[in-house]
């Protein structure tokens, strides 16, 4: 397969761990055809630990364009050149674009994607958020909620700072005065699809909106545990071909 990559002209892929499920190599394969850009490949870099990252650059200077996803957003900083301001503010990166002169610039779509998959759903009363997980992607939804002055609290299960709370603080009080509830944890992923993150729905109702970052299954526990309530829910596929159409804009600028 390596040798095989090489004979594209423009190679582009997706780096993660665990990560065959990935939305991203099934739609911009599709993507390619319908385009009829027959040069171009996309491909999973599925690597055990973000020290692989180098040899993957080496082994491929065909790379124009890199997606990334759980676990390394923030690990993956470092070996990067630039950061775009955005990127920079978020601490998070899940596109790279790889320059002419081989320089690697980090940018955050994943900002884009959600702010326009979740701005048709916000209601006059949804003024306060609760981001269940700490991870790369919770900081995009977080810089979102700051851009719409929506004040939010991160869910963890350790609790670091005045802006986080554990899952056992979840009282009827604080799910009650947070409408908003997006899932950034992997919780509920294909195969694992009966998990959830552990809060107490039975708080959740009509004015709740729940936002689940995961795609496959399109309703995750979480989601249906929510619209059981009377929420109203929303997956991750949406904000992921948004995001995904920005890289796609970044790769080619």
């Amino acid at each position: 397969m390596e040798n095989e990559l090489k004979t594209y002209k423009s190679l582009f892929g997706l780096l993660g761990k665990h990560i065959a499920y990935s939305f991203s190599r099934g739609y911009f394969s599709d993507k390619f055809k319908s385009l009829k850009l027959n040069d171009h490949f996309y491909t999973n870099f599925d690597i055990p630990a973000i020290t692989d990252f180098p040899n993957i650059l080496q082994e491929n200077p065909n790379i124009k364009g890199i997606n990334v996803t759980i676990p390394y957003k923030e690990a993956v900083i470092p070996h990067l050149d630039k950061l775009h301001r955005k990127a920079k503010k978020i601490g998070a990166v899940n596109t790279i674009k790889v320059n002419k002169d081989g320089t690697l610039k980090g940018y955050n779509t994943d900002c884009y994607g959600f702010k326009k998959s979740v701005k048709p759903y916000l209601k006059k009363h949804h003024k306060k958020a609760l981001i269940l997980g700490t991870g790369g992607a919770s900081k995009a939804i977080a810089f979102v909620f700051e851009e719409l002055n929506i004040d939010y609290k991160y869910v963890s299960r350790k609790p670091k700072n005045e802006q986080s709370i554990s899952y056992q603080d979840l009282s009827e009080k604080i799910m009650k005065s947070h409408p908003i509830i997006v899932n950034c944890t992997p919780l509920g992923t294909f195969p694992k699809i009966e998990d959830c993150p552990d809060i107490p729905y039975k708080y959740v109702s009509k004015d709740f909106l729940l936002f689940d970052l995961i795609y496959n299954p399109s309703e995750t526990t979480f989601l249906k545990l929510g619209r059981l309530q009377g929420a109203e829910i929303v997956n991750g596929y949406k904000m992921l071909e948004f995001q995904a159409e920005k890289a796609w804009k970044i790769w080619n600028s």
